[in-house]
């Protein structure tokens, strides 16, 4: 970006689309003086949150900014630091920080002349904590806390670059470790995927080791661990693979019933699918009168294609097993390990690429037998076909650095977020993902909220947004947005000018009117009547009604005229409008 002729306004629009929230890679300082805050009280200076972002995956410090807003303040007092040398007392304030990557960048508004910086800090080394007086920090959100002991060992447990566990060659196995079913179905798949090859004629011939050699299951002829997991007899597979529980564990707690499963996984996966209960559920489209029928569950695009991520991702240098639970319309699948190259939202659009794998060579030979897309197309479909059977998308909620947790829903969590899949198809991928966490209770930031209100998709004020006006009328639903909408006292006045337009009407008439329209937003029946004497004292000071009856319980209201439902002029006279309360919650 150019600053010479940005002025700050244009600095602080830049600013927030690039750094829109403070979180686990960024950090908002309006530190006007420099002189204690980048070496001072631990816990609140520069160095300490250059410890905590380097120990998640790096990220920037904004200096000279307003909090909450990102308005150039600037630093006025700059003490003896400079842009270059403050990059070497940052490095010798915080050991294990790797020097490549530290750089400070600084923006300067062309109107005010006020100065940011942009403290940028790389992720940690492989297995390297980053200290800052003497203590390794981490980010929780937007609060920096000391390093948790969960992140401590994911840190000092991370995959190095060339380290593959599923690589390595098992001493002492051989062909006869493996099982001839499982052998015989990798090659019918290696076949299906490269049937379009000009030899691929010959693929039913070739001897087993030369199969194995092509898949990537061997090396040089001998066995790997990954022909064991995906291959191997089960008994043969765990006394070779010991200490290390090769093992899937698929439970029911509620129940308290479990069954495990073993190698050859190429086989006992599709199992594991088939124990999930799959009945048939029914959605219901606004605007059919038939529902639409579908299994609970997509087996082969989410089930299995969810599974084989599990076991082609799974930290099997912990000695773990992949857990499957099943609960009431979800199915939880957790692996050891957090989830690897990058976030799960980077690959919901299909357009990222992994650019490496916890187990490559694994990996890649489920990718040869068709376990797995190796493209980045994986999340990518699992999230379409949930989109497409119109249920909530599948989600990494409950993941941590060290495992990684995938969540698979089988029934709907709103309705009307359900209604308004199946009649909005157009949206982008990114739009779907935000209300899809709205829906369920999970809050989106401010440039999300943002962007949403813009289109028209949500309204109400956060974190109690609701599906908008827009949208409910493009889905027939429109009944359950004027219930979540907050009424307006003219609401209820009309009402009851429709009711009296039949005739005049007793109190007791008007309470049945408005009581339970009210209940909503006022639980107590007292003040939910005292509210109604108030619009009637109000509607009569207007002229619109009046009581033909006495104030006792013969009152009887009435419009005072023909046309009387509609305000008169103003006479000059403020009147007092009933107040409606503030919805509990």
């Amino acid at each position: 970006m150019s600053t010479a002729d940005s002025t700050a306004r244009e600095l602080q629009t830049w600013l927030r689309a690039r750094f829109p929230k403070e979180d686990e890679r960024y950090e908002w300082k309006e530190w006007r003086s420099l002189k204690s805050n980048i070496s001072g009280r631990k816990g609140d200076d520069l160095v300490s949150y250059v410890s905590a972002l380097a120990n998640m995956d790096g990220g920037c410090v904004v200096i000279g900014v307003q909090d909450k807003t990102l308005a150039v303040t600037g630093i006025q007092d700059f003490a003896d630091y400079t842009v270059e040398n403050v990059v070497h007392r940052v490095l010798g304030k915080t050991p294990g920080l790797p020097s490549m990557g530290l750089r400070v960048e600084e923006l300067r508004a062309s109107d005010t002349g006020a100065v940011v910086w942009l403290v940028h800090v790389p992720r940690h080394g492989p297995r390297e904590l980053v200290l800052a007086h003497d203590q390794a920090w981490q980010r929780d959100g937007d609060s920096l806390t000391i390093l948790r002991e969960d992140r401590r060992r994911a840190i000092l447990l991370e995959h190095l670059a060339g380290e593959d566990w599923s690589a390595a060659v098992v001493s002492g196995a051989t062909l006869d470790d493996l099982e001839p079913a499982a052998v015989a179905k990798a090659r019918d798949k290696y076949f299906e995927k490269h049937q379009r090859d000009p030899r691929a004629s010959e693929i039913p011939q070739w001897p087993v080791p030369k199969l194995l050699d092509k898949i990537g299951l061997t090396v040089h002829g001998q066995i790997t661990r990954a022909c064991l997991l995906l291959l191997g007899l089960p008994e043969r597979a765990m006394a070779l693979l010991s200490p290390h529980p090769v093992e899937i564990t698929w439970k029911v707690a509620a129940e308290r019933v479990a069954e495990l499963f073993h190698p050859p996984f190429l086989l006992t996966t599709t199992q594991v699918a088939q124990y999930i209960r799959n009945p048939n559920i029914k959605l219901f489209p606004a605007h059919e009168l038939l529902a639409v029928t579908l299994p609970r569950y997509d087996t082969h695009t989410v089930l299995l294609e969810g599974l084989h991520n599990c076991l082609a991702h799974q930290d099997y240098a912990q000695c773990g097993r992949v857990v499957v639970e099943e609960s009431a319309g979800m199915v939880r699948m957790i692996n050891l390990g957090g989830f690897f190259d990058g976030q799960p939202d980077d690959y919901a659009s299909g357009q990222r690429t992994p650019e490496r794998y916890r187990n490559e060579r694994l990996a890649k030979a489920m990718v040869e037998v068709g376990m797995i897309d190796k493209q980045g197309f994986g999340i990518h479909d699992m999230v379409q076909a949930q989109r497409r059977r119109f249920l909530p998308l599948p989600d990494y909620e409950g993941s941590t650095p060290l495992r990684t947790v995938f969540n698979v829903h089988g029934q709907e969590i709103d309705a009307n977020y359900t209604r308004w899949l199946m009649d909005r198809t157009d949206l982008p991928i990114e739009h779907v993902l935000w209300l899809d966490r709205l829906q369920k209770g999970r809050k989106l930031d401010t440039t999300q909220i943002a962007e949403l209100r813009e289109a028209g998709l949500v309204e109400g004020r956060s974190p109690k947004l609701h599906i908008s006006a827009r949208v409910a009328v493009a889905t027939g639903q429109e009944v359950e947005y004027l219930n979540q909408r907050r009424p307006d006292v003219d609401d209820y006045k009309s009402a009851l000018c429709k009711l009296l337009a039949l005739g005049p009407q007793p109190r007791a008439k008007v309470d049945a009117l408005l009581l339970p329209k009210l209940q909503l937003w006022i639980p107590e029946l007292a003040q939910r009547k005292e509210y109604v004497k108030a619009l009637l004292k109000e509607m009569s000071k207007e002229g619109r009604i009046r009581n033909i009856g006495g104030k006792t319980k013969a009152a009887r209201w009435a419009l005072a005229s023909v046309g009387a439902e509609q305000p008169p002029a103003p006479t000059g006279r403020p009147i007092r409008r009933p107040k409606l309360p503030k919805r509990p919650g």
